[in-house]
């Protein structure tokens, strides 16, 4: 009963502090890691502890999904050989020089700072999606971050579970062991991801029940997370892969009132889980300090040592990484402000939580592992300093590189799709006007509402300027033929999309739009 009030509590203080960050326009995990931290240091506040059970099989499977859904696979296409740089690359060079950092600067062994090196070795996916859902950085761009927190923890995962073996077993490291693992967890990740998809795609296309198709959606990443880790592979990568492939068929899936229906249950999941264990983080670190030895106080400047190589080292991988890239064009033009926002934009969140709490805590002698509680201090700490500082900073630092796209550059693009989307439509309506099969005064209420888009494309008006009709019956074709046009305008939409005409945010807009209105026709 206990636990069920603490979780209802960190919903409403979730909600509270999300509000409140929308209103000062400032990213909600950053604040909310602040807002548990600050409740955490409360005289009475309850000791929070975090269950990696809970973590891995409730919280990361959904948050995960959601973030792989919303990658567009063209952008992701153009750009999966820096993504493979990145996840593979950039995580092992980030976890050596954490662990020769660790080794130097703090009391850990170096088995232990070997731990804390893979651990914190991968960006996350949860944060880096959060962070960069308000930013308008340039799709690629964009992609490139987003792509590289998802892909890159399989590499992570199989650096944990040879640094923990280490660390358990008292045992030298099995390199050739460790690649053949990276193997089994990746591919085995991705061909269990990429089956479940195919499978949730053959029943999806079988079934229109808007209850139904919910309930497929929600079991979805918890199906492919839980067989991959019973085969012994990544459920994070299967996770993943599922998303990846089932977002780019979406549209092609359900119709528009489902579609509708999915994106307000799953906004709705998304917001609590990503409310409450962004909280949790920062309600569990003062009890974590609290455990620590007397030798380990100086735990605040080991933590600014450790963030402060990551943030060093990802620069220095990257900014020669952007040049070969730059040279080859896979990112347009770029300069050193681009690599700057890339470094900045690489936090650190739940993913390194659960991985650090997922060390085992006794040895394979049975004595208690040594220094594990120092590494969990230090991996929160990490998480907690990259959400506050790069958090909170990663908004001006994309305006002041100048690569964010304006506001008047998203508005053109989609005022010009609108536009093309109501001269397709009033293309088709033209051809059923020469068939003389439709009633005149369907005909003219659907060219005005048509006529009235494009008029006003300009202040982003999208409704109609229809009139009502004398009979029931012309009201009944109206509806008819509108989501006739409506299936047009979808085409038409696509085909921009495919001919790189617009991006993956204005093909989702417009969809949704579209959508809607043919809900309320349906309705009607």
């Amino acid at each position: 009963m206990r636990s069920v009030g603490t979780v209802l509590a960190l919903v409403v203080l979730a909600t509270v502090v999300a509000t409140f960050a929308r209103r000062w326009r400032i990213p909600a995990p950053s604040l909310l890691v602040v807002a548990g931290l600050a409740v955490a240091l409360l005289p009475g506040t309850p000791q929070i502890e975090i269950s990696p059970e809970i973590i891995g099989l409730v919280v990361l499977p959904p948050l995960l999904y959601a973030s792989a859904e919303d990658m567009p696979w063209r952008e992701l296409r153009a750009v999966w050989k820096p993504v493979g740089i990145l996840a593979i690359g950039l995580v092992l060079a980030s976890a050596a020089a954490v662990s020769a950092v660790a080794v130097w600067v703090t009391p850990l062994s170096w088995r232990m700072a070997f731990v804390l090196g893979a651990v914190l070795a991968s960006t996350d996916p949860v944060a880096v999606t959060a962070l960069g859902r308000r930013l308008s950085l340039p799709p690629r761009v964009q992609v490139l971050v987003q792509a590289e927190s998802l892909f890159n923890d399989a590499t992570s995962l199989v650096l944990v579970r040879v640094a923990a073996g280490i660390a358990v077993a008292s045992a030298a490291a099995d390199w050739g062991a460790a690649g053949g693992q990276f193997l089994v967890l990746a591919g085995g990740g991705t061909l269990i991801g990429a089956a479940v998809a195919g499978v949730i795609t053959l029943i999806r296309r079988r079934t229109e029940d808007p209850v139904l198709e919910t309930v497929i959606a929600l079991v979805t990443p918890y199906a492919a997370y839980l067989l991959a880790e019973a085969a012994h592979t990544s459920g994070v990568t299967s996770c993943v892969v599922a998303g990846v492939v089932l977002g780019g068929r979406g549209d092609r899936l359900t119709n528009a009132r489902i579609r509708l229906q999915l994106h307000a249950v799953y906004g709705t999941v998304v917001f609590l889980l990503e409310s409450v264990v962004f909280s949790l983080i920062g309600l569990a670190l003062p009890a974590e300090v609290r455990a620590l030895a007397d030798g380990d106080r100086a735990w605040p400047l080991y933590a600014l040592a450790v963030a402060g190589t990551l943030i060093a080292v990802r620069l220095l991988w990257i900014a020669p990484l952007s040049a070969v890239v730059q040279r080859r064009g896979a990112l347009g033009r770029m300069n050193w402000r681009v690599p700057m926002v890339l470094t900045w934009a690489g936090t650190r969140g739940v993913m390194p939580l659960a991985a650090a709490l997922s060390i085992p805590e006794i040895a394979k002698d049975g004595t208690a592992l040594a220094d594990r509680p120092l590494v969990l201090v230090l991996t929160t700490s990490v998480v907690v300093v990259t959400l506050v500082v790069q958090g909170f900073t990663l908004a001006p630092v994309v305006r002041r590189s100048g690569i964010a796209l304006e506001p008047a550059h998203t508005e053109r693009e989609e005022v010009e799709a609108r536009s093309r989307l109501a001269h397709a439509g009033l293309g088709r309506l033209e051809e059923l006007a020469e068939l003389e099969a439709v009633p005149e005064i369907v005909l003219d209420r659907l060219r005005r509402g048509l006529t009235a888009r494009l008029e006003d494309a300009r202040d982003r008006l999208a409704d109609t300027d229809g009139t009502a009709t004398p009979t029931e019956s012309a009201d009944l074709v109206y509806r008819q033929l509108r989501r006739d046009l409506i299936a047009v305008e979808t085409t038409e939409l696509q085909r921009l999309y495919d001919t790189h005409r617009i991006s993956d945010t204005t093909r989702r807009r417009l969809q949704r739009s579209l959508d809607l209105e043919e809900t309320r026709l349906t309705d009607a």
